[in-house]
């Protein structure tokens, strides 16, 4: 399952019935989980733990050093969790010690040609960065947000669960759970309620977020008097939405 020109380090660790293609490069402190399949001329640096299961396509580089100026060498980390599909010419850095000194991708996403995962991002569950997705440095993703292709989205953004970007968005505030933004920048258009109705919301909570979206949005109300009102809905899928805008620090989109 290891290919002869492939170089893997010694001090590297495979799990069992780990495919690694022609060229690839595996270097030291790096840990593959049970049955990772890793692709032609893809090279993976470390300190990086890669779980189960996942799929890394041609040419993608993953725990590379980042791109801060800052950085210094300093032994930072990436962590990748399992039954991921990682695409051609997907570029994943380490942290830095300005953060957590830790990048972080959770399980079951999909990262389309080309997508840039930049230092100290954390990216949740099912998430889906279409093609050329870019994400500064310490991008946090919410579970099950979909970003559009060419996203751009400004370092410290970010991004609540469910949220939707369409293409070639350009996000320099956070976006809240289960909303669709657009634009340059990117504004709020409206909730993402096919996506929720296929993740198992009722037509009831589907309807109770909609009318969140428009006390926060359509109402000409401040953020702190649209919080004062969403609570009044009582609901749980409404408490997220609350806790987001209220920790925000970069401020929502609006």
């Amino acid at each position: 399952m290891i290919h002869s020109t492939a170089i893997i380090d010694p001090k590297a660790k495979l799990g069992n019935n780990v495919s690694v293609g022609p060229y690839s490069i595996i270097g030291p402190d790096v840990e593959l989980g049970d049955n990772c399949v890793i692709a032609p001329h893809v090279v993976i640096r470390g300190p990086t733990i890669i779980g189960r299961n996942n799929k890394i396509f041609q040419f993608a580089s993953v725990g590379e050093d980042c791109q801060d100026k800052k950085y210094a060498g300093e032994p930072t980390r990436l962590e990748i969790g399992d039954n991921n599909v990682i695409r051609e010419c997907v570029t994943i850095h380490r942290g830095t010690v300005q953060d957590q000194s830790l990048t972080k991708i959770g399980s079951d996403n999909l990262l389309m040609a080309y997508v840039h995962v930049a230092h100290d991002c954390v990216v949740g569950d099912h998430v889906i960065l279409a093609n050329n997705t870019t994400l500064a440095g310490h991008v946090h993703v919410g579970d099950w947000a979909i970003l559009g292709g060419f996203t751009g989205v400004h370092q410290f953004c970010h991004i609540g669960a469910h949220a939707f970007t369409a293409v070639n968005s350009v996000v320099v505030q956070d976006i809240p759970p289960y909303i669709m933004a657009q634009g340059h920048n990117a504004v709020p258009r409206t909730i993402n309620s096919e996506g929720l109705k296929r993740r198992g919301f009722s037509s009831e909570q589907v309807m109770r977020i909609k009318r969140a979206f428009k006390i926060l949005y359509r109402q000409g109300l401040t953020v702190a008097e649209a919080i004062v009102q969403m609570q009044a809905l009582d609901a749980d899928e409404i408490q997220p939405l609350i806790d987001f805008v209220q920790s925000s620090q970069r401020g929502i989109i609006r």
